[in-house]
């Protein structure tokens, strides 16, 4: 049976997951900037990119929440204040909040809303906790890079980074200090494995 939507918890879940999604939206676009002032160019984008996946969950939990349409909706809770400067810190923070909201946050969310008779709700909540899953792993592996100081530095001599502002791919065991075809310093190498749209080949049916 579905309990009344304005009397439920799943309705206050949803206003503090909208919230939230707002804040680490917001965040992950600070963090970016910091990153661009750091001339790492990489990280900045995969900042960018996280931010704006969490821009839409934010619009999914906020069109569940019509059937409040004008009323205020009161909630109670805590989010992380990440100023730091330090791009190591930022990673290592947004990937703690991230597997706090796949482990913890949205299973309780999705569980609630089952128990209240939401089922649609109950599965928005359950995809967004695996792909904050994935987020979580985003943040740790350039966490991982830069703590062993690998973002610009492989043991693959054959290892290919591609330049994301001109596309040039260079192979060796670290990318040039500057591109040599746009010039742009080494912050704006990745791994090729690392960007979107890298392995668009027609798969024969």
């Amino acid at each position: 049976m579905q309990n009344d939507f304005n009397e439920s918890q799943t309705r206050t879940n949803l206003m503090r997951a909208f919230a939230g999604e707002c804040q680490s939206r917001q965040r992950y676009y600070q963090a970016a900037l910091i990153a661009q002032q750091q001339k790492l160019v990489g990280i900045e984008r995969m900042f960018r990119f996280t931010a704006e996946q969490e821009e839409r969950h934010a619009m999914v939990f906020w069109k569940e929440l019509k059937g409040s349409a004008g009323q205020n909706v009161d909630i109670s809770a805590g989010y992380p204040a990440d100023v730091f400067e330090n791009i190591l810190q930022l990673l290592d923070a947004s990937a703690a909040e991230e597997e706090k909201e796949h482990s913890i946050v949205y299973p309780d969310f999705a569980r609630i809303a089952a128990d209240e008779g939401y089922p649609d709700i109950e599965s928005s909540f359950s995809m967004i906790a695996d792909i904050e899953k994935s987020h979580r792993k985003r943040f740790e592996y350039y966490g991982r890079l830069l703590r062993e100081d690998r973002l610009f530095r492989s043991s693959d001599t054959e290892q290919t980074w591609l330049c994301l502002n001109c596309g040039h791919i260079h192979k060796g065991s670290e990318p040039p200090q500057e591109c040599p075809l746009c010039s742009v310093a080494q912050g704006f190498f990745i791994r090729e494995c690392e960007a979107a749209f890298t392995s668009c080949e027609i798969i024969e049916q």
